[in-house]
């Protein structure tokens, strides 16, 4: 990998530093690339990478020339950054970043930061016309935020999660998701508590209804984040045949992805007690028999809450440490899955677990960061 991604990742102890004035100083500094762009912004706790998708498809069905940025990576860096569906090349995406690096590094910015304004550029520069830019973490403090000119927001679902960064609250995280809102219309979905759905409803955001289109997507939560897409792209005056094709089109990986070998295998970013209400819904209604869990996540997860959920979907768990410098410590991850399954154990990495596993179907989840090296090691 071209040297300047290390160079990028080494600023990351400079930590969780929010603010979009960073950003937008890079972003000055390189003549402004997110102004030559229409932008689609995306923030929610859940269902943002998916809704990005849909919405990346729909445009791409309409002929426009879409570029599109998502977070965290899933099965490669360079998947972050895609053009009309496809990951830019690593020659070019570096120089960019570059670029964008050279400024930042002088003010101390993040990774996400120096990434966030080198997509743009990079987009620009390749001729795009729309960017789809999904948020980060929260929405008014982000550094995706720091954009000025944007043709619609999107707020898909919110619950509580991130609460030491974003508030204790239903409301205090929708203020947050909702700082996203700049001069253009607001779309949110209609899968919402009760406390966000009145929130939003004050800042006389539209509601989108369900997706009634067929999904390749599963999960009960993918209609509601197709709606919110179609919803958006109405607004951006895109016809009802590109957004039936784009929907019906769209497929993410890493989101309820059922692989088939000599077993089962499920891989889900589930990482919140929303998701795996989500990913327990699709364990019941899929009949996965013979189940065994591997379970990692990040230090700031409500793993008690998650695993609580999934309990009585399968037979047994394998406690695995994420390789993250966010992971929670492997002996928390461990006691809570023995709190909450007879059968439990604990596996040095995920290889080492899925050998461990025997069981007829296997289901991979807890953090996007184990989802590569499972994917990886089930393909070989």
């Amino acid at each position: 990998m071209n040297g300047i991604f290390e160079k990028i990742n080494s600023t990351r102890s400079n930590g969780f530093n929010f603010g979009v004035e960073r950003t937008r100083a890079i972003l000055d500094g390189l003549q402004s690339p997110d102004k030559k762009l229409k932008i689609a912004h995306i923030a929610g706790t859940n269902g943002k990478g998916s809704t990005a998708e849909y919405l990346t498809e729909i445009l791409i069905a309409a002929g426009k020339k879409t570029g599109t940025f998502t977070s965290p990576e899933v099965y490669g860096y360079f998947g972050q950054f895609r053009v009309n569906g496809k990951p830019l090349e690593e020659e070019f995406l570096a120089d960019c970043f570059s670029r964008a690096y050279e400024i930042g590094s002088r003010i101390g910015a993040t990774p996400f930061e120096i990434e966030t304004a080198g997509a743009l550029l990079a987009f620009a520069e390749s001729g795009c016309e729309y960017c789809v830019l999904e948020c980060g973490l929260g929405g008014l403090t982000d550094a995706t935020n720091a954009v000025e000119k944007k043709e619609v927001a999107v707020i898909t679902s919110i619950s509580l999660e991130h609460t030491a960064y974003l508030g204790d609250t239903v409301e205090k995280i929708c203020a947050q998701k909702a700082g996203i809102i700049k001069n253009c219309p607001a779309v949110v979905s209609s899968l919402q508590p009760e406390e966000a759905k009145r929130f939003f409803k004050k800042l006389g955001a539209i509601f989108a209804p369900p997706s009634g289109y067929k999904l390749k997507m599963l999960g009960e939560a993918q209609p509601y984040n197709a709606g919110a897409a179609a919803k958006a792209a109405e607004i951006l005056g895109i016809e009802q045949k590109f957004i039936k094709a784009g929907i019906e089109n769209a497929c993410l990986a890493g989101r309820l992805e059922v692989i088939k070998t000599d077993r089962t295998y499920i891989l889900d970013g589930a990482h919140n007690p929303q998701s795996f209400e989500n990913l327990a819904a699709f364990l019941k209604n899929y009949g996965a028999k013979d189940n065994t869990v591997i379970f990692g996540c990040l230090s700031d997860k409500d793993a008690d809450k998650c695993l609580a959920l999934i309990k009585d979907c399968a037979d047994g768990i394998i406690a695995v440490t994420p390789d993250s410098y966010r992971a929670m410590d492997g002996d928390k991850i461990y006691a809570l899955c023995k709190k909450h399954f007879k059968n439990a154990e604990r596996a040095d990495g995920v290889r080492a677990a899925l050998e461990k596993a025997v069981s007829g179907t296997v289901t991979v989840c807890g953090s996007f960061t184990l989802l590569k090296q499972a994917r990886d090691r089930i393909l070989k």
